[in-house]
């Protein structure tokens, strides 16, 4: 059913817990896995015209670092980039190019009014992929705030 899975990751603690969804479904699967992840250019292009290039680096450093921690949960064989641009099109766009059967993205599980706020990537990807999109949200832990891990451990 599936062959090859994207999962989209910007290395933050919302993405965690759909990176090891991702990965855990394209094992049952027999699937092949790519990691992305997009630098924002209008981030950069926002940055003061002299810290552009360092600002850059450091967020394509930061996409290394994302991807260098799906690789250590995946392991050999799972294929890598990064991409700059606007996040939604720039994962659609990659899906794409590696005929994609899934698109695998977290979501901060925003509820009630708050859901439609703009400026959600994963929204954006499920409402232009062309491609299935499986958003993965975070679970509550015991006080209710949202982790990777849904679990939380009690202190005395």
């Amino acid at each position: 059913m599936f062959d090859t899975v994207v999962v989209a990751t910007d290395g933050s603690e919302s993405v965690e817990r759909a990176v090891e969804v991702g990965i855990d479904l394209a094992a049952r699967f027999g699937a092949d896995v790519h990691a992305l992840s997009v630098v924002d250019a209008s981030e950069v292009d926002a940055s003061p015209e002299q810290l552009r290039e360092e600002f850059r680096t450091a967020l394509e450093t930061h996409a290394e670092g994302a991807l260098s921690s799906v690789r250590d949960e995946a392991g050999p064989g799972i294929t890598t980039a990064v991409r700059e641009g606007r996040p939604a099109p720039e994962v659609v766009a990659y899906a794409r190019e590696q005929d994609a059967d899934l698109i695998v993205t977290g979501t901060r599980g925003r509820h009630g009014e708050n859901r439609l706020l703009l400026g959600s990537v994963a929204e954006r990807v499920v409402r232009t992929s062309p491609i299935p999109v499986l958003t993965v949200r975070q679970l509550p832990d015991a006080e209710g705030e949202e982790t990777a891990a849904g679990s939380s451990q009690a202190t005395t």
